[in-house]
């Protein structure tokens, strides 16, 4: 797979039949990949969390999920072919899970969520087995709950809680897991469940999701994007000088 390394991140600059490909071989052949998408906030996030950038770069496979990264990575000189939204990875793979007969556990969200989302996706994707799955709320006995997942034979773990709580704890068990591959999809549950909408397909295409969450949540999200988005800019021009300054040299 093609990979590049952006703002010290290695990231594998892929499409997503390129990733459900190298994703279905792994699991099939029942070698461990760990995986996490990276959007704008979490690359800014990681120039200043030492243990969210370890718990990233450990992982095998890396896809470029926020537009932003992608137009930034293109604006250095990058070649991304496009972006692979955490959101349709996810539904990609219950998919493929279905149909290979591959159990799935699902970590996250609240219980009533998480139990909605459960229900839902068996009912998408006939032949799905969901394993089990539990509330985003366990940090009282983090053991306890890998055991569980342990145990639950699953072989594809989904993991719905916040950065960077869920790419530590990702990184801190994945060799107690027992699972062939681990993803955390941030607030995937939230829009399978219904509690929050996806934009609409124009807004998507034309990377304007961003937009549409701080609409539906502008109390929590305005600061944010707002904060990451000028670091991140900063961050670009600082790359770009470095670029334009190695040519002259």
């Amino acid at each position: 797979m093609n990979r590049i390394k952006f703002l010290n991140c290695p990231m594998n600059a892929v499409s997503m039949e390129q990733t459900i490909s190298e994703l279905r071989k792994r699991i099939t052949q029942k070698q461990f990949t760990q995986h996490s998408v990276v959007n704008v906030a979490k690359l800014v996030n990681m120039q200043l969390d030492n243990e969210l950038s370890e718990s990233v770069k450990s992982c095998d496979i890396i896809n470029i999920d926020g537009i932003g990264v992608v137009w930034g990575a293109r604006f250095l000189g990058q070649k991304i072919p496009e972006r692979v939204a955490g959101v349709d990875l996810f539904h990609q793979l219950l998919a493929m899970s279905a149909k290979s007969n591959f159990p799935v556990y699902l970590l996250g969200a609240t219980e009533e969520v998480v139990a909605k989302t459960a229900t839902t996706v068996e009912a998408m994707y006939p032949g799905l087995e969901v394993a089990g799955y539990h509330h985003g709320y366990f940090w009282d006995d983090e053991e306890k709950m890998v055991e569980t997942i342990r145990n639950s034979n699953a072989r594809l773990l989904f993991v719905a809680i916040t950065s960077p709580k869920k790419e530590n704890f990702i990184n801190r068990w994945k060799d107690q897991l027992g699972v062939n591959f681990v993803m955390g999809v941030g607030g995937t549950f939230d829009v399978v469940a219904g509690k929050v909408k996806r934009a609409p397909l124009w807004m998507q295409n034309h990377g304007l999701e961003w937009l549409y969450r701080v609409i539906q949540e502008p109390g929590r999200m305005w600061k944010r994007y707002l904060t990451t988005n000028l670091q991140f800019a900063w961050l670009l021009m600082i790359e770009k000088y470095k670029q334009v300054r190695s040519r002259a040299e």
